[in-house]
Formats: structure tokens, sequence, C-alpha cells
């Protein structure tokens, strides 16, 4: 599809049809039970966000920081994003990619909405001694224990950041929208099934999904550290089968916006469109010619991409 230098092939050999037969593997039989036990340990926590001075982004949205609490003593940092004047009616809470988040540009704000752009635990800046920063070391971070897992951890803190957004505009509970990339894409699958108070999702280019798969297939993204950790070690961490993002998307049950790719060499496609094949309900798909890959047709990619996104969270 695209000249590149890769050692591997970022289409996989599969076309959009194949992508759209790819399926979630099986899950555990308490898969369900021990979500839900995880998402009843978070209820009633207190986040206490605390916001930093306004400044304004150039396109004239109002920037904050922000930091609140999270599970296991985590200060998580990041930035809220709010209209300069007019009502706040909607919440939209963006999760990262595996780089961190980086301040926001208001460029992708919502109108009559504040945003919330968490960074979950242990990625920029909410990083903490004794925990790893990179993408590498972080995906396979206590990777044989699935309840010490950070991508546990992580996902509470996806829970918890939407108990910040509401903490801060209680008015805004009912008309709550996630938007997760890669990484920020894998987590939201794995809590959206869990969180009664996000109404509507858009997922891009999600990570984790079908992860029996996910260790056939070479990448250069999180997925090789945890083929290189299956590879050393000879078995698969039964932790996985916990942490699939395609087999979450089965529970998943409110309107969903999912833009994939067919080309890319972070996320490899058949596990992106497994979680997108799994959703049982309403959901739309939005088709990007690559992931993760600098190509001559991105910002019109893009464009398309968040014309569709406005536009179904127009009913929020």
């Amino acid at each position: 599809m695209f000249a590149h230098d890769l050692p591997f092939d970022p289409t996989y050999g599969y076309r959009l049809d194949d992508l759209l037969r790819v399926p979630a593997p099986l899950e555990p039989n308490d898969f369900r039970e021990f979500w839900l036990k995880r998402r009843e340990g978070v209820r009633g926590f207190k986040t206490c966000p605390q916001l930093g001075p306004v400044t304004t982004t150039a396109n004239g949205w109002n920037r904050q920081t922000v930091t609140f609490n999270s599970t296991g003593g985590w200060e998580l940092k990041g930035w809220l994003i709010t209209p300069k004047e007019g009502p706040i009616e909607r919440g939209f809470v963006r999760l990262h990619g595996y780089g961190g988040q980086g301040e926001p540009n208001g460029l992708d704000a919502q109108e009559r909405a504040a945003t919330l752009y968490p960074c979950l635990r242990g990625l920029p800046p909410s990083t903490r001694a004794g925990y790893p920063d990179n993408a590498g070391e972080h995906v396979v971070f206590n990777i044989e224990d699935r309840d010490q897992y950070i991508l546990g951890g992580c996902v509470e803190d996806a829970w918890l950041s939407v108990s910040a957004l509401l903490e801060l505009f209680p008015q805004v509970e009912g008309h709550v929208g996630l938007i997760g990339g890669s990484f920020g894409g894998g987590i939201g699958s794995l809590m959206l099934p869990w969180d009664e108070r996000i109404a509507r999702a858009h997922l891009q280019v999600p990570t984790f999904g079908n992860q029996p798969l996910r260790l056939l297939l070479p990448c250069n993204g999180s997925g090789n550290a945890v083929t290189q950790y299956f590879r050393k070690t000879g078995k698969i961490p039964p932790t996985l089968a916990y942490f699939d993002a395609a087999s979450a998307a089965r529970h998943i049950t409110i309107p969903m916006h999912v833009s994939n790719a067919l080309f890319d060499p972070a996320v490899p496609p058949p596990g992106q469109f497994a979680v997108y094949n799994a959703l049982p309900g309403e959901k739309s798909l939005h088709v990007a010619q690559a992931g993760h890959f600098e190509y001559p047709a991105l910002a019109e990619d893009e464009q398309e991409r968040f014309r569709q996104m406005t536009e179904f969270f127009a009913g929020l």
C-alpha cells in the first residue's frame, strides 16, 4: 500500500473484507465478574481535582492544568479544555496514546463541552519512581498478576477521570463521551462496559485487541514487548485474557464510533478490527488508510475522522 523500509508488511496480508471478519477470542469464564468487581472497588472514590491558572489556546479555548487522585496513591496530571464563553452542557474524557499526554491545543475540542485530558499512571507527565515510563516496559509491568498488572491501574485511572470530570462539572452527568486513541483506545474498550456514566465513545486504532493473534504479528509498538516477553518466558501470561480489548468490546452496549486503519506498523489492523467487530450494538466505522505512519492523505483522513466524530457526538 505504501513504500516503507519496515521488515514486515503492516497490512499483514489482510484486506478490508478480511479485517471485518477477525473475531474476538474466547474470554475467561469470570471475565465479567473480574471487571465488575474492579469497577465496584472505585465507586465513591473522591478524586479531588485541582486546577491551575487559565491560559488560552491559539484557537480561543481556555486551558488549565489539572491534578487529581487515583487508586494506589497515584496523583494523576493532565489538562482541561473549556469554552471561553457559553454554557458547558457536555463532558469528554480524552485518553492518550503510549507517548503520554501532551499539552492539548484545543483543535479537537467539542462545542459546549469541557474536555479532560488525563495522563494515566506511569506515563508522562504522570510518572513515579519505580514505575516504567516507556511503552516497552510499561506494557509488561506486573503482567504475571492480573490484580497488579499496570493496565488494570490504568483502567481505574480512566474510570476516575470520569469521576474527576463530574466532580468539576456535575451538570454534564448523562452527557459524557469518551475518546481514546491507540493505547487510550485499548484502555477505553476495557473500561467502557463497566461504566454506565459514559453515553457515547469514539475509539481510534485501539490496541490490545485479540491478544492471542496480537502475539503472532510483528510490530514496532507495545505489542512487540509482549511478544518478546512471551518468547523469553515460553508462556503466555493468563493475565492477557482479562486485558483483551476485543473481549471487552463484546460487553459494550452504548453507541460507538471507531476509526481503524488498513496499514499500521504499531497496532496491527487485525487487532483493531477485532475490537470493532466484537461490538454488539449501534456502531459506525471510519476506515483510515494508515495509522502510526505518515502518508500523503493523512490530513484528509484525519479531517474526515474528526467530521464523523463530531457528527456522532452531536447526539450526546
